[in-house]
């Protein structure tokens, strides 16, 4: 049985998300990056400063990669795009789903080979509607389909396995891989089956032992689970919604965490103002930072 550990963390930054998602750092600059989906905002927190900063997008955002000191990469409803860290001008880098308007993009990582792994799901999380690809160099290929809610896309310190989940269906899988490539050599296979617990398998993160921290959905926690499966603690974090953690700080040592309100009344945000915000984890962890999308 796991351990649960209450919060003991802080909030890092109170502005309400409707849908908080995405969380990056950026150790050379020490900002983290994070979106607020349904509100079409790419948020910049610099930590040393504490300077806050809202950008406003022309869509859905919901991954950041990191591809140059001077560029990012964003994954949206509207496709792959490159975005100067400066100016915040995009270009589309690659089609994503052009011929699905129904759907947007969501969970997605940068692979230790510099592969990006993005999901996509129906903007009413459509059952099946989704899928996960591979972006390599502008190049997108289809992974897995028919996936409603693709999460906790992540991977292991040596490239060679890959993690995901459908949300809908609370059963986070691993597929070996090409280290090389990021590409599946085999095929997926099941890592933990929570499909019979409360809440929803988010986002996560894989840290250099090799374990998964995981946000749960509706549970307000993130899990950690060993490199075989276990489920070996949770960390109560004060948001009911909790979506996606990442690793921060200069050492990677300390993990952000982001929450959401959507689908909440105005009863449930009052009772718990909380919802919504963006917390630090109260616990030191040995993580690392994510390696940066090659063009």
């Amino acid at each position: 049985m796991a351990t649960v550990f209450p919060f003991t963390g802080r909030v890092l930054d109170d502005t309400p998300m409707l849908l908080g998602e995405g969380p990056t750092f950026d150790p050379a600059t020490g900002t983290a990056w994070w979106f607020n989906i349904i509100g079409r905002e790419l948020h910049e927190l610099h930590f040393a400063s504490g300077r806050k900063t809202v950008h406003t997008l022309p869509f859905m955002g919901s991954a950041l990669a990191k591809v140059s000191d001077s560029k990012q990469l964003i994954a949206s409803d509207d496709g792959l795009f490159l975005r100067d860290t400066a100016t915040g001008v995009l270009s589309l880098h690659a089609e994503l789903e052009s011929d699905m308007p129904g759907n947007r993009s969501n969970d997605g990582r940068v692979h230790p080979s510099g592969a990006l792994w993005i999901g996509t799901m129906g903007r009413k999380a459509e059952t099946g509607a989704g899928s996960i690809y591979h972006v390599a160099k502008g190049t997108v290929t289809t992974l897995f389909s028919d996936i409603s809610i693709p999460n906790s896309i992540c991977f292991s310190p040596d490239g060679a396995t890959g993690y995901f989940v459908d949300t809908d269906v609370n059963r986070l899988m691993r597929v070996p891989l090409d280290a090389a490539t990021g590409l599946p050599t085999g095929k997926a296979e099941l890592f933990n089956d929570s499909s019979e617990a409360d809440g929803g398998v988010d986002g996560s993160v894989c840290d250099a032992e090799g374990h998964i921290w995981n946000a749960r959905w509706g549970e307000g926690a993130v899990d950690r689970y060993d490199a075989n499966g276990n489920h070996i603690a949770r960390y109560e974090v004060p948001a009911g919604q909790t979506t996606c953690p990442a690793f921060i700080g200069p050492n990677a040592s300390r993990l952000l965490v982001t929450s959401a309100r959507e689908n909440l009344d105005e009863d449930a945000i009052a009772e718990n103002p909380q919802h919504g915000l963006t917390f630090e984890l109260g616990v030191d962890v040995k993580g690392r930072f994510e390696p940066l999308y090659k063009l």
